[in-house]
């Protein structure tokens, strides 16, 4: 099933951010939003993520199917690495424990306490969270913040094993993770026009 935005309008704090985007995320793809700080890529995707509503538009295709990651590790600290993955396979009714353990190089600190991580562990269990959640489509903010290049091979490889599986990612990134599954949505021309504020004739 496709995730498909219709005339999507989004808010940040009551003012609007993007307008009228359209697009459509099919299964084994992955969609890359590009834009300068500020632009509204973490408001979109909390919004398609099901975090906020819109202020107009649809957003069909994301029931139960989403799996979100943003700049919060979601870990707990005084659970052990394995332990956090167990939980959220749980909370989703999920396996594949093990697969994510090796997936981002966490077998040897599977019985660490996530509190004692590195800011880099930090984010390489945060997302391996995605892949016990047996949702089929990411949606990640910045996922490679913290991270070195061996770690973000290590992610991008993960990203694509979920889009060749049939999964599909949405995602904020400005590292080119090699993804030749992946499209570009530049978000600059959906942004929303500034609203003037009319002022009373009465004080002119």
């Amino acid at each position: 099933m496709d995730v498909v935005t219709t005339d999507l309008a989004v808010a940040r704090g009551g003012v609007p951010v993007l307008e009228g985007v359209c697009f459509r995320l099919a299964p084994g793809r992955a969609l890359v939003l590009r834009g300068p700080n500020g632009s509204g890529k973490t408001t979109l995707l909390r919004t398609v993520a099901g975090l906020q509503p819109p202020q107009a538009g649809r957003i069909d295709g994301t029931e139960d199917r989403i799996a979100y990651a943003a700049h919060a590790d979601g870990l707990k600290a005084m659970l052990s690495v394995r332990e956090n993955l167990g939980f959220w396979a749980h909370i989703f009714a999920a396996t594949g424990v093990d697969a994510a353990l090796e997936a981002f190089d966490l077998v040897a600190l599977q019985d660490r306490p996530a509190g004692l991580l590195s800011a880099g562990q930090k984010r390489r269990l945060g997302l391996a969270r995605l892949m016990v959640t047996g949702r089929p489509v990411w949606v990640l903010d910045e996922p490679t913040v913290s991270l070195d290049a061996a770690s973000v091979a290590l992610f991008a490889a993960a990203v694509r094993a979920h889009l060749q599986s049939g999964g599909a990612a949405l995602m904020a990134t400005h590292i080119d993770l090699g993804l030749d599954e992946a499209e570009i949505l530049d978000i600059t021309p959906f942004r929303a026009a500034p609203r003037v504020a009319l002022q009373d004739e009465a004080f002119l």
